[in-house]
């Protein structure tokens, strides 16, 4: 019997060392205090005679094939202290997942950049011919992800160094032809030209090009040609970036 109280009086001090591990730490005075409150409370106060004889008792029950208290103590507050350091540093982990993962997210937004446009935001009509090459204005605009095409002016200014694909078209009557070309920065890269001697007509072209921040691209008529637009957007232009460049 003796010895089964020493044994649930060990188990009740190891469940108070590992909960109080997991709070924030227990020191050996602490552990030793918290053993002598054992103590009194499974063995109240004797005379000098029964003291002793339970002392003996206890020795000869508690000593018999159980570990050292203090040694099996100190070996379940270094157990619980580095699982409790081996969760800090999964909390941190995971914490730099999160932060790293909100930062990507900003960046992919950043690099959201995508326009389409037709030319007319209603109606129908023409636009040309004019005595010069013009700027093409696309008014109607569907999408402008990232704001870097103005429908005002007609030009698409690249915020990020990149890849961007861009195609455009033109729709007109004939016979006068439509005709229409990509600019870049002042300079004509490709065109697209329909021209016959009644009906309508149309063509398009595109292209993939290597922009720096602030390189602009848009679209000029031919002059002496004109476009024709309605309801149906017939004249477009559009461009997106495919990947950034470093």
């Amino acid at each position: 019997m003796k010895a089964l109280v020493c044994i649930l009086l060990l188990l009740e001090t190891f469940v108070f060392v590992v909960q109080q591990q997991v709070d924030g730490g227990l020191n050996e005075n602490e552990i030793s205090q918290q053993i002598s409150s054992e103590d009194g409370r499974q063995n109240p106060p004797q005379t000098n005679t029964l003291r002793a004889e339970a002392s003996t008792d206890r020795q000869q029950y508690c000593d018999l094939g159980i570990p050292d208290i203090y040694a099996s103590l100190r070996e379940l507050t270094t157990t619980v202290t580095e699982l409790r350091d081996e969760m800090n540093k999964k909390n941190d982990e995971i914490s730099n997942l999160t932060l790293g993962q909100e930062e990507l997210k900003k960046e992919n937004r950043d690099r959201e950049i995508a326009f389409s446009a037709a030319l007319l935001e209603s109606g129908n009509g023409y636009f040309g011919p004019f005595t010069s090459e013009i700027t093409v204005t696309y008014r109607n605009v569907f999408t402008n992800i990232g704001n870097a095409y103005n429908p005002i002016t007609g030009v698409f200014t690249a915020p990020l160094k990149g890849a961007y694909m861009f195609r455009f078209s033109v729709y007109g009557y004939g016979p006068t032809p439509s005709t229409g070309s990509i600019f870049k920065n002042g300079e004509r890269l490709v065109m697209a030209n329909a021209n016959q001697a009644q009906d309508w007509l149309n063509s398009s072209n595109g292209i993939v090009l290597i922009l720096e921040v602030g390189d602009v691209v848009y679209v000029k008529l031919w002059h002496s040609r004109r476009m024709y637009d309605s309801q149906y957007n017939h004249n477009t232009f559009s461009g997106y970036l495919l990947f950034p460049l470093r």
